[in-house]
């Protein structure tokens, strides 16, 4: 099975889900709204790509992660539990195309905390929800992209900066962090093998 990763752009973002293409709710302020196009042209001259693709066999789309500087996405300042640190790129959103591909989550996960760590960010951040015990799948995963389930953050080595509620504002230090069999990414990927065996390990081209 061929599983292929690549780089959002604005020659990429038509591949996106399509309720993502247009979306601008990071970019701005509730109450404002503005090009997207305007938007990703000023990211891509300052920061470059901001986001990923996952693709799976047949290039069918499997799943779409956003991300960037913090400054970049003001949205973040008016959630519960913002806003998120200046020095640290943002994980906005995630949209995992459905549960038959359970892998593809943690997949981008890697993806985005190994691109952010290449570029020599201090941190990403992102935030999370503290879920009911038992909540279903479904709920955790495909109803709310723009948080994620505080445990699974837990499992790539988030911890909370502050809660408000049952939303925290979550962050990975990635200053120590590096690919060695007991680190955080070992740990991660042995996430991804439990829910699917053997695992696709997808490559950027």
């Amino acid at each position: 099975m061929a599983y292929r990763l690549s780089p959002v752009t604005r020659a990429s973002l038509g591949d996106a889900p399509p309720v993502c293409v247009d979306c601008v709710f990071w970019q701005f302020r509730s109450g404002r709204s503005g090009s997207k196009e305007r938007w990703a042209e000023r990211m891509e001259e300052d920061w470059g790509a901001w986001g990923t693709l996952y693709h799976g066999e047949g290039e069918r789309l499997l799943g779409f992660v956003q991300y960037g500087p913090a400054t970049r996405f003001p949205r973040a300042g008016e959630l519960p539990a913002g806003p998120p640190s200046e020095d640290a790129v943002l994980l906005t959103c995630a949209y995992l195309v459905d549960l038959s591909s359970p892998w593809v989550l943690q997949s981008l996960f890697l993806a985005a905390i190994g691109e952010v760590r290449d570029r020599g960010v201090k941190a990403i951040e992102t935030f999370g929800y503290r879920y009911p015990e038992g909540e279903a799948s479904y709920e955790r995963f495909l109803v709310h992209r723009t948080v994620f389930p505080s445990d699974f953050l837990a499992d790539f080595g988030f911890t909370a900066l502050r809660w408000e509620g049952d939303v925290c504002l979550a962050r990975l230090e990635l200053g120590g962090l590096q690919p060695v069999e007991d680190g955080l990414t070992a740990r991660a990927w042995r996430k991804v093998k439990e829910a699917l065996t053997p695992a696709p390990v997808p490559q950027r081209p």
